[in-house]
């Protein structure tokens, strides 16, 4: 794990692809729409990752405010637009991968933590001091900078990137990055260098790689180059999620993105399962039923486990 000093990344921010180069240890904010201060928009046992994630007793998560990707058709735009969180200092967020652990979550699952990487590295080795033992999840969206994962490595188990899109056009439109797979790509190169093969203890993950896909309506053709390229890349090193579970955002349409104003079709999603079945790939999730009529997406305004981490102290 290469150790740099949080104030010497925050004075120019080069953590995520976009490189702002911002002061945010001088209340700027760059891209992402946060300064140096952790923001958390919840604290929780979150039972709706992949199986192997939550297991039994749910996944504990905490969601960082902000995104240094804000993609169009965002499910969780309160927060990635910075609209929800609460400041949280280096022993609060400390005090959060304990608590959890007391809750007996089955590992520690940071969403969205890109733009806080640093603050998260002081903060998980302050804890595994104090008694961690649950795997640590990087749950983010793929749009990440080696240099930034480097930070990271003996710290993080599980990797748990998206790769939304093979196309360029395709992410420019949806997420202002032309360059997102030439980030992606690399950035799960990466991940899998660290976690090397998965590892699983009693159907649970304890170390590996999961890359997720969302299918967009209208872009089985990208989906299908995304699951080609990580199985030709990555044969049985990672897992695929794919994922049919696109909920079209009500103003989705004024906004000018018609296009994304419906769900997923039955036969869209099963044409990609296909392609990955006729590939061989084996280690896969794949979601059933009409699973984008499900709640996805967490109470935002439940702060309950917040409130008790400053509760306590050390």
């Amino acid at each position: 794990m290469d150790q740099i000093p949080v104030s010497t990344v925050m004075q120019k921010c080069s953590l995520c692809p976009r490189n702002c180069r911002v002061h945010r240890e001088n209340a700027a904010v760059g891209y992402c729409g946060e300064t140096a201060v952790v923001r958390v928009a919840r604290i929780s046992l979150h039972m709706w990752e992949e199986p192997c994630i939550s297991g039994k007793n749910g996944s504990g998560t905490i969601f960082f405010s902000g995104c240094p990707l804000r993609c169009v058709f965002c499910q969780n735009k309160s927060i990635a637009l910075g609209n929800k969180g609460e400041a949280l200092t280096s022993e609060e967020l400390c005090r959060a991968f304990l608590l959890l652990q007391e809750k007996n979550a089955e590992n520690i699952n940071l969403v969205t933590p890109t733009h806080f990487a640093p603050q998260i590295a002081k903060a998980i080795e302050d804890a595994k001091a104090r008694g961690l033992r649950l795997p640590i999840v990087y749950n983010t969206a793929g749009y990440e900078r080696v240099e930034t994962l480097k930070m990271l490595d003996g710290l993080v188990d599980i990797y748990l990137p998206d790769m939304k899109y093979q196309s360029d056009a395709v992410s420019l439109r949806y997420s202002n990055a032309p360059d997102y797979f030439e980030y992606a790509a690399d950035a799960i190169a990466e991940m899998v260098r660290q976690t090397k093969n998965p590892v699983f203890e009693k159907g649970l993950m304890k170390r590996g790689t999961i890359v997720r896909h969302m299918v967009l309506p209208g872009h089985t053709k990208d989906s299908i180059n995304i699951i080609r390229y990580l199985y030709e890349t990555f044969r049985d090193t990672v897992y695929i999620s794919i994922m049919n579970q696109y909920t079209p955002p009500q103003d989705i349409e004024e906004r000018g993105f018609s296009e994304l104003s419906r769900r997923v079709t039955k036969r869209e999603y099963e044409k990609v399962i296909n392609e990955a079945l006729r590939l061989g790939v084996v280690n896969a999730f794949i979601q059933e039923g009409e699973t984008a009529s499900e709640s996805f997406i967490p109470d935002f305004d439940d702060m309950a486990l917040l409130t008790e981490i400053r509760k306590k102290r050390s």
